[in-house]
């Protein structure tokens, strides 16, 4: 007889993996960080599988846990979905948003805003990631509404914002123009780093890859030390960063265009916020 997993244990396994590691999943589940590296235990003794494998210093999911993943989401949305169903007022309803790391301190908390005006009613769950990753769940039905730099053929879209893209270095950087540019980038897939590699290929200016992450904070931490510099949407600009151009020998590069997409199928809820940010126009 198969054993039930815990919810507990699942939605701890979810913030995890969404945050990239247990110190930022105790933040988000109000937990401390050994307590949940304690649920990740239980959870591995349940499963009867190493959901997590190390990487350097930090641990990343492991084959068996990518794919418990993926249930662990659909069991926790749906758990929250009939919580949300039988809420004591009658009327709440859960809706997952998605969003770009990039727009989580910008454009992200107005929209919260002007969501929270208009539908009371609505409890929001939000998810902030990558772009492709983003996309690749509101396919899977793990979100209902995803705000993204990537296209999609057949979701509703809307547009929020068209951005220019710049090259941001820290405040006290020298360029030194005989050596090849160091780049601050993120692994792939990503939108900024292919913008970057293209433009400089297409001026001719040799590049050196000069550090690496996953991480948009650790990206921003790299360029602030003046490890090199990166691409990235202006609204990234702080005091402590300056923008690059023409006179420091480095090419323009494109806009970039941020959407809202629904997810077919999604619920009467997400088309209501969609069609709210819709009217509010960009």
């Amino acid at each position: 007889m198969a054993q039930n997993f815990d919810l507990d244990l699942l939605r701890s396994f979810v913030a995890v993996a969404d945050g990239g590691s247990f110190a930022t999943a105790a933040e988000r589940v109000h937990r401390t960080q050994s307590a949940v590296s304690q649920q990740m235990q239980r959870l591995e003794e349940h499963a009867g599988r190493v959901l997590f494998v190390r990487d350097g210093r930090r641990k990343r999911l492991s084959e068996d846990g990518r794919r418990l993943l993926v249930y662990a989401r659909r069991i926790v949305a749906l758990n929250d979905e009939a919580a949300a169903a039988l809420d004591p007022a009658g009327q709440t309803q859960l809706v997952r948003l998605g969003a770009n790391n990039d727009v989580v301190d910008t454009m992200l908390p107005e929209i919260l805003g002007r969501i929270a005006q208009r539908h009371r009613d609505i409890l929001l769950e939000i998810r902030t990631g990558r772009s492709p990753f983003l996309m690749e769940a509101l396919e899977r039905g793990e979100l209902d509404l995803a705000i993204s730099t990537r296209d999609h053929s057949t979701f509703p879209r809307l547009v929020l914002r068209r951005s220019p893209t710049a090259w941001f270095s820290s405040a006290g950087y020298v360029p030194q123009p005989a050596l090849p540019v160091p780049l601050v980038l993120s692994n792939e897939p990503s939108l900024f780093r292919s913008l970057a590699i293209q433009a400089l290929d297409q001026a001719g200016c040799p590049w050196r890859l000069a550090y690496l992450s996953l991480n948009l904070g650790a990206i921003r931490a790299a360029v602030r030390a003046g490890l090199g510099i990166t691409a990235r949407n202006i609204e990234m600009l702080t005091p402590d960063l300056r923008v690059l151009g023409d006179a420091e020998g480095l090419p323009p590069l494109p806009a970039v265009t941020f959407s809202l997409f629904l997810r077919t199928g999604s619920g009467t809820a997400a088309k209501r916020v969609f069609d709210t940010l819709a009217a509010a126009g960009p």
